[in-house]
């Protein structure tokens, strides 16, 4: 076997993708086969934390309340589209406004 060559006899030249100028294969996406569903509305919550409180202590709640979370300052947070858990990221601060940095894509099972 030379150099440059699978155990089949083709070079890794040959395997490699077809340039996207002109015609694509039958089969081969691209991004503009997403657009369908670009308006696609999907739900993404992230947990900065958990507790339980009893039902009494949640109704004294009001304003300002501190409750306390299960992470420490700095922590991972989860990011979930769909109920589904697909990152952990770090709370940023953005132009006086809060938001997530994805840190971690989680793979699906």
């Amino acid at each position: 076997m030379s150099t440059g060559e699978t155990d089949t006899g083709i070079s890794f030249e040959e395997m490699l993708a077809p340039s996207r100028e002109g015609s694509s294969p039958t089969g081969e996406k691209d991004a503009s086969d997403l657009e369908a569903v670009f308006d696609v509305p999907v739900r993404i919550s992230v947990v900065l934390g958990r507790t339980k409180v009893p039902v009494a202590q949640l109704l004294k709640m009001d304003v300002g309340t501190v409750v306390e979370l299960d992470r420490q300052v700095g922590e991972a947070v989860e990011i979930y589209v769909n109920d589904r858990l697909v990152a952990r990221g770090e709370i940023v601060l953005v132009e006086s406004r809060l938001g997530v940095t994805m840190t971690e894509i989680i793979k699906a099972a």
